[in-house]
């Protein structure tokens, strides 16, 4: 009872204090230009914050530097913000460690001691033996925002290959370590994106694109990319061309080499979805690579080969994907034999490991992992703890021991060994946290999207938990590119969880959930099923009395970043928090930057088509915003180097939102992360203040008060 008290005056106390700042609140003056439109067939479509996308300008940065201080100033003015930050770090820190792999006869792994910026590469001569560290990140530069964004080891395991990100931005930088003695050699490779080394002989192949014009680092379009060979110990200037396309600069090139190093596989792909696919002997000076798929309407992964019998994971006429082999000297389609043929569910991946296939498939969103033989019979299933996400069940062809990670919303990533020869998993590692999980439950419901048609989605919240509407929740979804949102553990949303609240993700069409088809359900013509299948699940979690729409935020990055502007739009009324991250806010000009032309084959190109054009334009959240429309609080979240998502989307979006909202009951704020990108790479002390404003903003604008532990 004195719990409930205190949380019922704690509740009014915050209401009050929140309606007397918001105000106060004065948006800055954000210069209009309007005279600045585009034509899209008979339809003029004003731009006036057009000047926002450049990020050179000491106007963008004036503007960047106003629209902080205003976040900030309202950030620092919730009292409970200090107790979630202070509850973040302690719970933050711990040891995280990942699976390790093995290299040159030597283990690998990750590890982060609780609360370093930067996780660091050790190696140990046997498993549980003395650790060294091999490349700490952590000493790249002072402030953590250099990262380590690739390792690559080649075939004797004595030289590691390994990348460097500079403030989260996608752009990388080679540099080649030697395992022997310690030392770094003097090749030094630069303008790389989207790409690895592959090894072969005395030096790797790798792909580039043309070095940006000074100041386009972050936004000029990234064309033209080419594959090269290089000789260890020479400049890259001296890089042999291997493969270019100057007819075809939408049309990009990566390549890899196979684990014996005799062939060099050519991967062509000209968007998010589908790959054309080539070969050549590693021999071959000339590199005239055999074409094996020649057109980029499927998707397709070389796994492996034994002599010259190829495997290929493909969804060639399988939208669950499948296993085929084919031998070099016939590699056409009409010549592939089925190995492990397509089934009702999602085929993930296959890896070839001591004359096995190990092999992950997904049923409704959960992994499961088994081992077959070369000729595509079931051997065993490996038993996971629960549902859930289990992550790598790979490795090289001569191992006789793989490791996997297996994680879940209340189930901390832990790590598995797998013994292929006497088929035993053992648990090897567990993350020690200072947090009773047995208090916590996680269930998969399945509820009817505006269609009919039934979505999954998981909800994870304390044990006895009484649904009657008043719980602080938050829903996440994504909804796009294939891309899966898998039962995974996040240590920052554990403070959600574990102060009465609840989480929720909804496995929304568009995603990879269940294979190509429900990706091609929420893709291009059919994008608005998207929002309808995130609307449906609001309304459900309020049907249930999970929640209720004053209790309840919204969240979704990037892609999902398209889906919280698009909802808000069509429905205010949806929820009291919304939290769009790095989003894709102009539809109408996301291909003008960096990599976005390659995304019109997931959301369609708005220039080629008066009808396609309309379709975009009518759900584009930049577009469509309402003026005076009573917003929920939002706050936008971005990063000043992220070359993925441009910030320009943000910041045009949050301009917008303020000048036409300016009678807005709640805050319209856009906080702009400096030194950082997309998300990946972002050191810890900035997650960990990014999750505080988060979550100071979400329970301050729920009226709810965060309870301690």
């Amino acid at each position: 009872m004195a719990i409930i008290i205190r949380f019922f005056l704690l509740t009014i106390l915050w209401a009050g204090c929140h309606h007397g700042y918001i105000k106060s609140l004065q948006y800055p003056n954000t210069k209009k230009d309007a005279g600045v439109t585009d034509t899209y067939f008979t339809t003029i479509v004003a731009d006036p914050y057009r000047w926002l996308e450049d990020d050179n300008s000491a106007e963008t940065a004036a503007w960047v530097e106003a629209q902080n201080k205003i976040t900030f100033d309202y950030l620092e003015n919730i009292p409970q913000k200090d107790k979630i930050k202070n509850r973040l770090t302690e719970i933050w820190d711990y040891e995280k460690v990942s699976a390790p792999f093995k290299r040159g006869g030597k283990y690998y792994f990750y590890k982060n001691e609780g609360l370093q910026d930067q996780s660091v590469l050790y190696s140990v001569e046997k498993l549980g033996g003395a650790e060294k560290i091999i490349l700490d990140p952590n000493t790249f530069s002072e402030d953590g925002t250099i990262a380590l964004s690739g390792i690559y080891f080649n075939g004797d395991g004595n030289l590691l290959g390994y990348a460097k990100s500079k403030g989260g931005s996608d752009w990388k930088e080679f540099y080649i370590h030697n395992l022997d003695t310690g030392k770094d050699l003097s090749d030094h490779l630069e303008w790389i994106k989207f790409s690895g080394m592959a090894w072969a002989g005395d030096g790797f192949y790798y792909s580039r694109y043309p070095a940006p014009e000074d100041g386009g680092e972050l936004d000029e379009a990234n064309e033209n990319a080419e594959v090269y060979y290089h000789n260890l110990g020479t400049k890259q200037l001296e890089d042999r061309l291997i493969y270019s396309d100057a007819n075809n600069p939408q049309i990009s090139n990566n390549i890899s080499t196979t684990d014996d190093e005799n062939y060099a596989v050519l991967y062509r792909w000209k968007g998010t979805s589908g790959t054309a696919l080539y070969i050549a002997p590693v021999s071959d000076s000339t590199h005239n690579f055999n074409p094996i798929i020649d057109n980029y309407e499927y998707d397709h992964d070389i796994i492996g080969n034994i002599d010259k019998t190829f495997y290929i994971h493909t969804n060639y006429n399988a939208k669950n994907w499948r296993l085929v082999k084919f031998e070099y000297d016939k590699p056409q389609p009409e010549n592939w034999i089925d190995v492990i043929p397509e089934s009702e569910h999602p085929l993930n991946s296959v890896s070839i490991v001591n004359g096995k296939l190990l092999v992950k498939y997904s049923i409704d969103v959960s992994s499961r992992l088994y081992v077959y033989n070369l000729e595509g019979k079931v051997e065993t299933e490996v038993e996971l703890p629960t549902m859930g996400t289990a992550y790598g069940f790979g490795g090289k062809k001569e191992d006789q021991e793989v490791f996997y990670t297996f994680t879940s919303f209340a189930y901390p990533t832990t790590v598995f060994r797998y013994d292929i020869i006497n088929n035993i998993s053992t648990l090897y590692r567990k993350s020690e946290i200072d947090i009773d999980f047995s208090k916590y439950v996680t269930k998969q419901i399945f509820y009817k999207s505006k269609d009919e048609t039934s979505i999954p989605m998981f909800i994870t919240h304390k044990k006895g938990l009484v649904y009657d509407g008043t719980a602080p929740t938050l829903l996440y979804a994504y909804g796009g590119f294939n891309i899966s949102i898998n039962p995974h553990f996040s240590i920052s949303r554990m403070l959600l969880i574990e102060s009465g609240g609840i989480y929720a993700t909804a496995n929304i069409r568009g995603g990879g959930e269940y294979g190509e088809s429900w990706h091609e359900a929420g893709m291009l013509k059919n994008k608005q099923n998207v929002f309808d299948d995130f609307i449906a699940a609001v309304d459900y979690l309020i049907s249930e009395n999970y929640t209720s729409k004053q209790k309840l935020a919204i969240q979704g990055g990037s892609n999902g970043g398209l889906l919280i502007g698009a909802v808000i739009n069509q429905r205010p009324d949806l929820c009291a928090v919304a939290l769009p991250a790095v989003g894709v806010m102009d539809m109408l000009r996301y291909p003008k930057f960096t990599i976005g032309w390659a995304w019109a084959t997931e959301y369609g190109d708005p220039e080629e088509s008066k009808e396609l054009f309309q379709y975009i334009y009518a759900y584009s959240p930049l577009h469509n915003i309402r003026e005076n429309g009573s917003y929920p609080a939002v706050m936008i979240t971005t990063s000043d180097h992220d070359d993925r998502v441009v910030p320009a989307h943000s910041f045009k979006y949050a301009a917008t939102l303020q000048a036409m909202n300016t009678a807005n009951k709640n805050p319209l704020l856009i906080r702009i992360e400096t030194d950082a990108g997309h998300g990946a790479g972002m050191p810890t002390s900035k997650r960990i203040q990014k999750s505080a404003d988060i979550w100071a903003f979400m329970f301050h604008n729920l009226g709810a008060a965060y309870m301690e532990p």
